[in-house]
Formats: C-alpha cells, sequence, structure tokens
C-alpha cells in the first residue's frame, strides 16, 4: 500500500526502508533531512492523494514536535483518512489526539513501537490502540513492519502507547538488574572472567535475553566500559510508568528504583548523600570527607555500621 513516513531518523528512516523492501510505496518527508522525498506537508498529503484513504505514519519526536505535526496533518487530511503515530507519547495525549481527529472523521492510531535500529532486519514490536476499522487499513503496514507474532491490536486508541509506556518500564528494571549484577561480577576480588561468564548466560541460562546479548556486545567492545561516563538519561515513559503505578495503587518498586538510579548517574555528586554524611556526623561524630580530599579518600574510609 502507499503511505507516507513523516520523520526519517534513525527509527523512522529504517522502518521506510523495511516497508519499501516488502513492497510498499512510502513518501518520507522529514524537515531536517537530505532524504526527505518532498518538500512540506502538503507536498506530502497531495502525493498521498489517489484511490482509497491517505495514511501517514508519523515518526518524530514526542512533544511538541508530534503535536505540531498532527495537528498540520489533520489540517491537510480529509475524512476517512488516517494517522498513525509511532512515538513515545504519553497516552494521555494520544487519547485526546484520537478523539480531536474523530470529530474531523480522520482515524487515529497510536502505535507503541520497539525494535531499535536492529528493527529494519529484525522487525518492529507493534503494540497499536485503535478502532477495528483503522486498524483494518494499516494492516499491510504492520504486517510488513513487525516480525511474525509481534503485532498486537491492544484496545482503543491511548492503549497502544499506554502498552509501550509499561514495555519501556519494564525495560528500565531489566537493565538496572543487569547492570548491577555486571557491577558486582567486576567487583568481586576473585578472578572471574566477567564476559565469560556474561557468554555463559546467553545460553541456557534463565535470564537470557536480547538485552543480555546486547551487554555482552557492548563490555566485548568497551571492556569495563572505560571510555563511557556512567550517565545514563531518562526517558519521560520511565517517570510515566511510576506515576500511573501509584495512580492505580500498584507496587513497582523494581521500575521505580531503576528510574531513581538514572536520577543519580546524572547527578555530579549527590546532595542528598552530603546530608546523609552530615547527619551521621552530627549524632555519631562519623567521619566526614571534606571537598579537598577528593573521591580517593571517601573509597578509602570503606564501610562502616551506622550508631
Amino acid at each position: 500500500m502507499k503511505l507516507g513516513m513523516i520523520g526519517l531518523g534513525k527509527m523512522g528512516g529504517n522502518m521506510a526502508e523495511r516497508l519499501r523492501r516488502g513492497g510498499h510505496e512510502v513518501v518520507g518527508y522529514d524537515a531536517f533531512s537530505d532524504a526527505s522525498e518532498v518538500a512540506s506537508l502538503e507536498a506530502l498529503a497531495e502525493a498521498l492523494a489517489g484511490d482509497g484513504p491517505r495514511v501517514a505514519w508519523v515518526m518524530v519526536p514526542a512533544g511538541d514536535p508530534t503535536e505540531q505535526t498532527v495537528t498540520d496533518l489533520a489540517a491537510l487530511f480529509e475524512p476517512g483518512d488516517l494517522i498513525i503515530e509511532g512515538g513515545n507519547s504519553n497516552w494521555h495525549d494520544s487519547v485526546r489526539r484520537g478523539a480531536a481527529l474523530a470529530e474531523q472523521g480522520i482515524g487515529f492510531i497510536d502505535a507503541g513501537t520497539s525494535g531499535g535500529v536492529w528493527g529494519l532486519e529484525n522487525g518492529y514490536a507493534l503494540m497499536v490502540g485503535g478502532t477495528d476499522e483503522s486498524v483494518a487499513v494499516a494492516q499491510p503496514v504492520f504486517d510488513t513492519l513487525a516480525p511474525a507474532g509481534g503485532f498486537a491490536h491492544v484496545g482503543p486508541v491511548g492503549t497502544g502507547h499506554f502498552t509501550k509506556m509499561v514495555h519501556n518500564g519494564i525495560e528500565y528494571g531489566m537493565m538496572q538488574a543487569y547492570a548491577e549484577g555486571y557491577e558486582l561480577l567486576t567487583k568481586a576480588d576473585l578472578g572471574i572472567d566477567v564476559q565469560a561468564a556474561l557468554e555463559c548466560w546467553q545460553e541456557g541460562s534463565v535470564v537470557r535475553s536480547w538485552l543480555l546479548d546486547l551487554l555482552v556486545a557492548a563490555n566485548k567492545q568497551d571492556p569495563g566500559f572505560a571510555e563511557i561516563r556512567g550517565v545514563a538519561a531518562d526517558s519521560g515513559e520511565g517517570r510515566w510508568t511510576v506515576l500511573e503505578a501509584v495512580n492505580h495503587g500498584v507496587a513497582a518498586p523494581v521500575i521505580s528504583a531503576a528510574l531513581f538510579a538514572r536520577f543519580v548517574s546524572q547527578q555530579d555528586e549527590s546532595l542528598a548523600m552530603k546530608a546523609v554524611a552530615a547527619l551521621r556526623n552530627q549524632f555519631g561524630g562519623h567521619a566526614v570527607v571534606a571537598e579537598a580530599e577528593g573521591p580517593s579518600a571517601h573509597a578509602a574510609q570503606g564501610p562502616a555500621a551506622d550508631a
């Protein structure tokens, strides 16, 4: 089928390529890429005109870029056309957009999309929300993008991005567990061959997974991760997952701890731990490390029991 792909970055560009390989006709548009095939959204809408409804997949950063793109596209599309939004949008925004577009007679699908840069060859897991009618229109596209078994119509508009949000929250917890286990292996004074241990887990172990495969590859490429700093950004989806867990009264200690660990990684120094050190000094006279002493003096103290 024919569709427009708006946003030709690492995800959108690869998805367009996978669709072309699958026999679809894709018109790509990206205001910031030389790969763009049309000069504007207006030109994209014109290029998609023909028999049947126009279908466009929006794959731009969440937030204002998505909001603006969907708004502009809605002004160009007509009743019966379909907009698929595949970014990491907040599901509340997707519900709102879907309702507004429905008033115009324009279909809307929120498509949670997972697969990263590997999706071009391996396919993308797709978790989509929308009406049965809208999903049926785009089904040939979903069938090409997703690997066998990697597609699910999970409910009405909003459920696609809610499902992707939870998926990413789980991802936070899994990555944190692997990272903590990795550090413990490296810290043990036993001469453990960490790379060999990780590779062993890839075969038959209950903790084998694609994330583990990526950890093995990353450690092999940069043993001990000597070339990068331990700073990990947090996406909005991690925060949204924790907030939704609170809203629904669902205990999510692993995902929450993983999110907070990323906050810590983004700090050069923890003001909270300064306060802890000061309190221990106040009630127990425990030593504190002066700013001038630096991190080596801090490490030399070792573990000590609180009073």
